[in-house]
């Protein structure tokens, strides 16, 4: 649920303001310290693509919109209308005007999972120890947070105090709210960066603003003590509302069909055993390159607000407006393979788990595991230890976890039954997002453990597929 970030090129000087920490907080120059983690030196290019992505996503969201809602969820006509008439004419003519209503009840919906957030119990969890050597503490209480939310939205649909389309009816206020939210709390947090960080030995400066703005100063943002921004953005409003979204259009496809097509139950169900699964593990997310290696930016800020609700939803949203008709056999094959995805994710992610609780002292696949100590150091001058899995999913290959992922995302699309290129974006989308991710996080493990990842490579060769990858 993020925003690529911009490829590596080549360093060069972009943007320099020489200021001493030591006696202020404004700072652009590059960041001196020698450890792990994300980019430190901005080049020309990261600075073209930071500036590029952070125009074209927000358009492209809008585009998707407009398509949707005007065309047919088809791409080729919206692209014949913008040849024709202009993108900002075909935008401004099929946009629905602002709504302060619906403002507000984004306000509101933003400040209820803050409170849930800030509020109710869960257990307490450490994450993984930052390149400065910080160990934070999470309250992980998501789980609990989903459930409130979707009981309170039952009941107030109950009630009659909220029309249970209410979502499909008024998206295009409500996406331009996410991205109002999102963009000021990029910028606010660009701000934080500077004048009130932290930790302030965990930010990375890279030179350039526009990098920097993209991919966020700050590791772990905290306001008010222990609310800690990173979890909440990406953890609370938008992936709680992926479902709400999808049974709001479930909702509108009955409303406005008279009947509910069983492809948009299936690909709801994929959805929710995926949210959910984020929530029943999400102590396991604390140490996933979310969190432990990507910084607070428009990167994570914009794109949990935004791009999370507004593109991983395109599915409900497509099925709501445009039923289709698939055998019974398909529904079974699709989804099978999606159940199959996910178990495969899960499994994948168990055995990391339970090596890491157990120190490597358990057993997978009815053996011992196969382990690989990696030792590393944080900016303190610390050295610590890792284990490197050498055994069950993870001796098959370095990353079978995105495996699973794949199959589960291109089910989500299949089951819409529609070979229009739109309905199809998720599974695009996550293919280029994991394997990108995937050569990023061996950089970042190359570049943290050394010699020692070399030599885990050696023993797991391949990085996703077997024989292919």
């Amino acid at each position: 649920m993020e925003p690529l970030e911009v490829p590596l090129a080549p360093e060069a000087t972009f943007v320099r303001m020489r200021k001493d920490y030591s006696r202020s907080l404004l700072q652009f120059e590059p960041s001196q310290q020698p450890t792990w983690g994300r980019a430190s030196r901005g080049s020309w290019m990261r600075s073209i693509g930071s500036l590029s992505l952070v125009m074209f996503a927000p358009t492209l969201v809008i585009s998707t919109t407009v398509t949707l809602s005007a065309f047919q969820g088809s791409l080729s006509e919206f692209l014949k209308a913008v040849l024709q008439d202009g993108l900002i004419s075909v935008v401004w003519s099929n946009w629905p005007q602002f709504s302060l209503k619906v403002t507000g009840v984004f306000a509101l919906w933003v400040m209820f999972q803050g409170i849930l957030f800030r509020y109710l119990p869960g257990p307490t969890h450490h994450g993984q120890r930052s390149p400065a050597g910080h160990l934070l503490t999470y309250r992980t209480n998501g789980l609990n947070a989903w459930f409130v939310t979707h009981a309170f939205a039952a009941a107030l649909c109950y009630f009659d105090v909220l029309d249970p389309a209410f979502i499909p009816k008024n998206w295009g206020g409500l996406v331009l709210s996410m991205n109002a939210a999102g963009l000021v709390l990029s910028a606010l947090a660009f701000i934080k960066a500077h004048l009130r960080p932290t930790h302030a030995d965990d930010r990375k400066f890279s030179g350039s603003v526009l990098y920097d703005l993209y991919m966020g100063i700050e590791l772990n943002p905290r306001i008010w003590g222990d609310f800690d921004l990173k979890l909440f953005t990406n953890g609370r409003p938008g992936i709680i509302a992926w479902t709400l979204i999808d049974l709001s259009n479930i909702a509108y496809q009955y409303e406005i069909h008279g009947w509910i097509d069983p492809n948009i139950v299936l690909v709801t169900i994929l959805h929710a055993v995926y949210v959910l699964d984020f929530f029943v593990n999400e102590s396991w997310y604390l140490r996933t390159i979310d969190i432990a290696h990507d910084h607070f930016g428009f990167y994570l800020a914009w794109g949990s607000f935004v791009w999370l609700p507004s593109m991983y939803t395109i599915q409900t949203q497509y099925l709501g407006l445009y039923p289709t008709a698939t055998s019974t056999i398909y529904q079974v094959a699709i989804f099978s393979i999606g159940v199959a995805g996910y178990i495969i994710f899960r499994s994948v992610n168990s055995q990391k788990d339970r090596v890491r609780r157990s120190n490597g002292s358990c057993s997978i696949w009815g053996k011992p595991a196969k382990v690989l100590g990696a030792s590393y150091k944080t900016s303190d001058g610390q050295s610590h230890q890792s284990l490197l899995i050498c055994s069950g999913w993870w001796g098959w290959s370095r990353h079978a976890n995105y495996l699973g992922d794949l199959l589960l995302s291109s089910a989500m699309c299949a089951l819409v039954g529609s070979d229009k290129c739109l309905v199809w974006f998720y599974a695009m989308f996550m293919t280029i997002l994991l394997l990108h991710r995937c050569t990023r996080d061996e950089a970042r493990c190359s570049e943290k453990y050394g010699s020692m990842w070399e030599e885990y490579c050696k023993i797991v060769p391949w990085r996703i597929l077997p024989g292919v990858w």
